[in-house]
């Protein structure tokens, strides 16, 4: 039978292996990883296709003034099935509400994240249809991870207000109505200022868990854990693909932004609550569509290690905030 003084040996040597560990590992990031990301472009990443001239084009800046009311960014990876169906329906709401508004302009940047399907045609077919104006294709070299493609669309758009919206269409385009007024009521139409207004899916948790196996709804919950554990407290559906940023926010939060898989949603809600940037959650309709990307166990596993990892960078200093974003 162990005796009381081994047990506490043991603990701690545990403990302080434990801590070494952790001493080490901080030590090894805060040495191999840089404080401010390096955002890596490919020069034909600096251009879209005008189907008018046949001419490569200069992509906006984010840096520039707004030249439009809304940016939409798609990020795509393999979807030459799913994407048509929610551009018709994206497109068809926005070329609708352009005509009653004469003040609503908007383009679509589509985001092929290195797609090995017929994603870049698919969506050239709209650039043709609706003109370069409206519709920009944005073709990554490299699979970057969805985060990465918002990024790089982010960074190359032209609105006041920018929306990146899932490939798949699983949120009514029409519930951008909804971001939008609460975008107003924190932003007065100003795109100086910073907000940011997310869909969420949490008021239909109670009906999503009823259709879920008992695997699926452990590791959900283990993941809200570790969210408001290691980076988010007061946001309870992080991961819904419909997210609308004040121009002034994205200038902020996607120069800073590191993680470019699952978990950049964590990201960048961790560093708008860092800079007490406003945020609105906002309940939207959303349908699960077949062909999602995510599979339950891996990908939370890679998402679970990802947000204890933000949680360390950010506290050893391995990763940083620019102060002068700070309020």
């Amino acid at each position: 039978m162990l005796t009381t003084e081994f047990v506490q040996l043991v603990l701690l040597f545990g403990s302080g292996s434990i801590f070494f560990l952790f001493v080490v590992l901080g030590i090894v990031l805060k040495v191999t990883t840089t404080p401010f990301p390096k955002i890596v472009r490919h020069r034909d990443e600096e251009y879209y296709k005008d189907p008018d001239t046949g001419d490569s084009r200069l992509f906006a800046s984010l840096e520039d003034k707004p030249s439009l009311k809304l940016s939409v960014i798609v990020p795509a990876f393999d979807e030459e099935k799913r994407l048509p169906a929610m551009l018709d329906e994206c497109i068809a709401y926005l070329e609708a509400r352009s005509q009653k508004d004469e003040d609503f302009t908007y383009e679509v940047i589509i985001v092929s994240d290195g797609s090995r399907d017929r994603t870049v045609k698919v969506a050239m077919r709209y650039v043709n249809l609706y003109g370069s104006d409206s519709v920009r294709v944005l073709n990554l070299i490299e699979n970057r991870g969805k985060g990465g493609a918002v990024r790089l669309g982010m960074l190359s758009s032209r609105g006041q207000f920018l929306l990146f919206a899932d490939a798949d269409g699983a949120t009514k385009f029409a519930d951008y109505e909804k971001l939008e007024r609460s975008m107003m009521e924190m932003t007065g139409s100003d795109w100086k200022r910073d907000a940011l207004a997310i869909g969420s899916r949490a008021h239909l948790e109670e009906e999503a868990t009823a259709k879920r196996t008992i695997f699926r709804t452990i590791l959900m919950h283990g993941f809200h854990f570790l969210v408001w554990t290691f980076a988010v407290k007061k946001i309870r559906d992080t991961q819904c693909g419909f997210k609308l940023v004040s121009r002034s926010a994205a200038r902020k939060l996607f120069q800073v932004m590191h993680v470019e898989r699952w978990a950049f949603d964590v990201e960048l809600l961790f560093i708008a609550q860092s800079y007490n940037i406003p945020i609105a959650e906002v309940a939207v309709n959303w349908t699960e569509i077949e062909g999602s990307k995510l599979t339950p166990f891996w990908s939370w596993l890679q998402m679970g290690r990802d947000l204890m990892l933000i949680w360390f960078r950010y506290a050893i200093g391995a990763w940083q905030l620019r102060k002068e974003h700070s309020n």
